[in-house]
């Protein structure tokens, strides 16, 4: 009876070390969340006769902005600026608007640079 109390014993430990050595591979293939995400580097170049006052960061099929990355210092017409942003996905849709409340996007991928460029005949969305 004690032979078998002892293999019970060792068969039970040997199942919970193999649920144990399991578990820490499924986690250790999780993404960290305190992993910054990848740098991203947006250029936008403002070929227009407007003046960009907001510039907003969404994912690309979402109209789920994220804030102003402006702030006070809009980008004006014929003006060229660069921004230093996380991004974690693909593609990301920039948003800007002008002096008028109107919004200009565009989608870009987001590898490590991107560049939009704002012509003048650019599609304005004024509702």
């Amino acid at each position: 009876m004690r032979n078998l109390t002892n293999a019970l014993l060792r068969s039970r430990t040997r199942v919970r070390f193999a649920m144990l050595v399991a578990g820490l591979c499924l986690l250790s293939s999780l993404p960290l969340s305190s992993v910054a995400a990848p740098p991203l580097t947006i250029t936008v170049v403002n070929n227009s006769n407007l003046e960009i006052r907001h510039l907003y960061l969404a994912p690309a099929n979402t109209d789920n902005w994220g804030p102003d990355l402006l702030g006070q210092s809009p980008i004006n017409a014929g003006a060229t600026r660069t921004l230093n942003v996380s991004w974690d996905q693909s593609t990301v849709k920039l948003v800007g608007e002008d002096q008028d409340g109107c919004f200009l996007t565009a989608t870009v991928g987001a590898t490590s640079s991107a560049t939009w460029t704002i012509s003048s005949n650019a599609t304005r969305d004024c509702n």
